[in-house]
C-alpha cells in the first residue's frame, strides 16, 4: 500500500469513494445481551450499553484489565499462536528464512526444561563485565551497551525525525532506569499503597540478587533502591514529559560534556552506541536530569552502580531464565504491581518473544491469513468522510481566526494515512538467530533492532516505516510524519464489524479515526505544522482562546475519581481527552453527512443517533484490577476507560438531542457549558 496524502473536498461529503459504501445491513451493530435497561441511558451510557457485561464478565485470572480491546487481543494472539505453531511443527523450513527463525525463538522459549538447567548461566558473561567496571568511562559504555539491548538504564536513545527539522532523523536521549512505574513509586511517602509496592520492590530485588549468588542480597537491593531513588528525585513528571517545546534541547555533541554533564563520559556512551560518526547533535529531552544524573555517576560509588546494572540487567531477562526467576519477577512487576493473579501461559509468552523480536515478519503471515481487502478498502472510505467532516468543522469554528484557520487547514490536508499493513516489509535478513541459544537471540534481536535505528542517521526519512506491527489492536498518529495509523488487527468488531449498520460503525472506529486525526490538533499536536515541524502557526488570540478551552477539559477530567482517593491527572490525560471529545464530534458529523437526505432506520428500538453513541460506549467496556488502575492513574495518558466512555459525552450537542437529556440528568450539560473545540 503506498501512502496517501488525503485531497480533501469542500462543500458537503461528496467524494468519488461514497458511492462504494455498502447498503446498512440491518444488524444494530449494538449487543443487546449486555444492556442494562435499569440504568438510563442519560445518567450512564456506558453502563445502559454494557452493565450486564460489567456484571458478569470476569477478569482472567493472568490480566491486569479485561475488555473490548483484549478481547480481539485473545482472538489475535490466538491466530498468531496456530501460525507459530505450524512453523515450529515443520522440520524442513529454509535455513535462515523469517520462518525458521521464529520457529526457533518460540521452540526454544518453551523448552522450560532446557532453561531451568542452565539457570543464571546464560547472563554470567554480562554480570562480569559490570564487575569489570572500574570507572567513568567503562560505566558510561556500558550503560550504552545496556541501552543498545532495550535494557532501561538511566539514558535511553531513540531515533526519530526531528521536531525542528523534520526531513532529517535526530538522536533523542530521555529519562529511564526506573524499576518501578513512576517516580511517585519512590517519592510520595503519603500514600500507603505506593509504600507497600516499594517494600516489596526490595524484597524482590533481594531475591533477585540471592537467586544470581550475589553477596549481601539485603544490602545490595537497598543500594539499589537508594541509587532508583535518587533517579527518581531528579526526574521530570509525566505532565513535564508532555510539553513539545520544554523537551526539545538540542546539544552539538561538543557540547555535552561542557555544557550539560561533564561529569558524564559522553564519548564512550555515543561510541558504545555507534552514534559517534553518524550525528553531531543529540536532542535531550530533560537536561537538568542529565545534569543531575552526570553528577550521580561520579558522586556515588562504583558499588552502588554495580548493583544497580545487575538490578536492571536481572530484572529484565528473568522472564527468560530458570522457573525461579520467572517467578519472582511476575510475583512482583504482575502481581504486586499490577494485581495480576497467575501469569500468562506459556504459549502466550512464547508469541510474545516472537512478536517482540520479529514481529513484522509474524505481522507478514498475519495479514495474509487473515486480513481481507475489503476491510482495508471500507477502512479507506470511513477516513475519507471523516477528513472531509474535519474540513467542514474548522471551516466552521467560531473561536478560530481566519489566519489560524488556513493553517489548520493546510495541515489537515497533509496528514497521510496508513491502514492494514506496511507496503514494505522489514527485512531480518541480518538478525542472526541460534538454535538452543535464547537469552543470546533476545539480545541480538534488540541489537539488530538499535542498528537499524541508529542506522536511519543520515538517510532520508522512510515514509513507509510503521511504529506498529499489523497485528497491534491499537492505532497511532505521528506529530513528526503527520500521519495517522491504523493496524490490521483493530479492524474487527466491536470496533469495525463489516456487517453491522454504519451508524455503529461510526461511533466506534469512526471516532477512533477522530480520536487519531485529533491528535494532529491536541495541546501538543497542535504546536507542529503540516510537515511535522514545531512551528507557533496561531495568531495570539486564537491560542488564547484554545487554551481556555483545554483548561476546562482539564478541570473536568480532574474532577473524576475512579478510586477513592486516587483523580484522574487532567493535566496528563489532557491530549487524550482532548481526542476523544474531538474525535467523537468529528466522527457524529461524518455519520450525518454519509446519510446524506436520508433518515437512518430504527433497528432494535435505537435510532441511528443513538446507536451511534451506543457504538462508542461499548468499545470502552472493561474491568481493572484496582492496583492496575491505580498504575494506570499514575503513568497513562488516557482516562479510565468508563471516564472515556461517558466523559466526552456530556460535550456531545448530539448526544444531548439523541437522548433527550434534561437538567438533572448526570450526563445533561447545558449548551454554554459544553467544550466544543474541533
Amino acid at each position: 500500500m503506498k501512502l496517501l496524502h488525503l485531497g480533501i473536498l469542500a462543500g458537503t461529503l461528496c467524494c468519488a469513494g461514497c458511492a462504494e459504501l455498502v447498503p446498512a445491513p440491518a444488524q444494530s451493530g449494538i449487543d443487546p445481551r449486555w444492556m442494562d435497561a435499569t440504568v438510563r441511558p442519560q445518567d450512564d451510557l456506558y453502563r445502559h450499553v454494557s452493565g450486564r457485561w460489567l456484571d458478569t464478565a470476569q477478569i482472567p485470572p493472568d490480566r491486569a484489565r479485561y475488555g473490548a480491546f483484549d478481547q480481539i487481543k485473545d482472538q489475535t494472539e490466538a491466530r498468531l499462536h496456530d501460525l507459530i505453531e505450524g512453523l515450529a511443527a515443520q522440520p524442513d523450513l529454509a535455513e535462515g528464512s523469517n520462518s525458521a527463525k521464529m520457529a526457533t525463538l518460540y521452540r526454544d522459549f518453551m523448552d522450560e526444561k532446557a532453561l531451568a538447567q542452565r539457570g543464571i548461566d546464560p547472563l554470567k558473561p554480562w554480570l562480569d563485565r559490570i564487575d569489570d567496571v572500574n570507572g567513568p568511562a567503562s560505566l558510561a559504555r556500558l550503560l550504552g551497551q545496556f541501552a543498545a539491548l532495550d535494557i532501561p538504564v538511566p539514558l535511553e536513545p531513540g531515533v526519530s525525525p526531528d521536531a525542528r527539522a523534520s526531513t532529517h532523523y535526530a538522536v533523542y536521549v530521555s529519562q529511564g532506569g526506573l524499576g518501578m512505574p513512576d517516580r511517585d513509586y519512590y517519592l510520595n511517602d503519603s500514600d500507603a499503597r505506593l509504600g507497600a509496592v516499594r517494600q516489596a520492590y526490595r524484597s524482590y530485588l533481594e531475591t533477585l540478587f540471592s537467586l544470581a549468588g550475589q553477596p549481601q542480597p539485603a544490602f545490595a537491593a537497598e543500594r539499589t533502591l537508594a541509587l532508583e531513588t535518587a533517579l527518581a528525585s531528579v526526574q521530570w513528571t509525566k505532565v513535564e514529559n508532555r510539553d513539545s517545546i520544554k523537551t526539545y534541547n538540542k546539544f552539538a555533541l561538543s557540547d555535552l560534556e561542557s555544557r550539560v554533564a561533564p561529569d558524564f563520559d559522553w564519548q564512550s556512551w555515543l561510541q558504545a552506541l555507534e552514534i559517534s560518526g553518524r550525528a553531531d547533535a543529540l536532542i535531550l529531552r530533560q537536561p537538568s536530569y542529565l545534569q543531575a544524573l552526570g553528577k550521580l555517576s561520579r558522586s556515588l560509588s562504583l558499588d552502588d552502580w554495580n548493583v544497580y546494572l545487575k538490578a536492571r540487567l536481572l530484572d529484565a531477562y528473568a522472564p527468560y531464565l530458570s522457573p525461579p526467576f520467572v517467578q519472582a519477577q511476575f510475583h512482583f512487576q504482575g502481581t504486586t504491581v499490577r494485581g495480576i493473579p497467575e501469569n500468562r501461559p506459556r504459549w502466550k509468552r512464547g508469541v510474545a518473544v516472537v512478536e517482540s523480536a520479529m514481529g513484522e515478519a509474524l505481522g507478514q503471515q498475519y495479514v495474509e491469513a487473515f486480513f481481507p481487502e475489503s476491510s482495508k478498502e471500507r477502512m479507506q472510505i470511513l477516513v475519507d468522510h471523516l477528513m472531509q467532516a474535519y474540513r467542514q468543522s474548522i471551516e466552521t469554528l467560531s473561536w478560530m481566526g481566519p489566519d489560524t484557520r488556513q493553517e489548520a487547514l493546510r495541515k489537515l490536508a497533509a496528514i497521510g494515512t496508513k491502514i492494514g499493513y506496511p507496503s514494505r516489509w522489514r527485512d531480518y535478513s541480518a538478525l542472526e538467530i541460534r538454535a538452543g541459544d535464547l537469552l543470546g537471540n533476545l539480545m541480538r534481536a534488540s541489537e539488530f533492532e538499535t542498528r537499524r535505528q541508529i542506522g536511519k542517521l543520515g538517510q532520508p526519512i522512510d515514509r513507509e516505516e510503521w511504529g506498529m506491527t499489523p497485528q497491534t489492536v491499537n492505532a497511532y498518529y505521528s506529530p513528526r510524519m503527520n500521519e495517522i495509523v491504523f493496524p490490521a488487527a483493530i479492524l474487527q468488531p466491536p470496533f469495525f464489524d463489516p456487517d453491522a449498520d454504519d451508524a455503529a460503525n461510526y461511533g466506534a472506529i469512526g471516532a477512533v479515526i477522530g480520536h487519531e486525526i485529533s491528535h494532529a490538533f491536541d495541546d501538543q499536536g497542535s504546536q507542529s505544522d503540516g510537515e511535522g515541524n514545531l512551528r507557533n502557526w496561531w495568531t495570539d488570540s486564537d491560542r488564547v482562546r484554545f487554551k481556555a478551552l483545554t483548561e476546562a477539559l482539564v478541570q473536568q477530567y480532574a474532577a473524576y475519581s475512579p478510586i477513592p482517593g486516587y483523580h484522574v491527572n487532567g493535566q496528563l490525560t489532557l491530549g487524550e481527552n482532548i481526542a476523544d471529545n474531538s474525535g467523537l464530534a468529528i466522527a457524529y458529523k461524518a455519520y450525518r453527512l454519509s446519510l446524506g437526505e436520508d433518515e437512518a432506520p430504527v433497528i432494535d428500538g435505537l435510532s441511528g443517533d443513538q446507536r451511534f453513541y451506543s457504538g462508542w460506549v461499548q468499545i470502552w467496556r472493561s474491568r481493572v484490577r484496582e492496583a492496575e488502575s491505580i498504575r494506570l492513574l499514575k503513568v497513562d495518558p488516557h482516562s479510565p476507560p468508563a471516564i472515556r466512555a461517558d466523559g466526552a459525552l456530556v460535550n456531545q450537542p448530539g448526544f444531548q438531542a439523541a437522548f433527550s437529556t434534561q437538567p438533572g440528568d448526570r450526563l445533561y450539560r447545558a449548551p454554554a457549558d459544553q467544550v466544543i473545540l474541533w
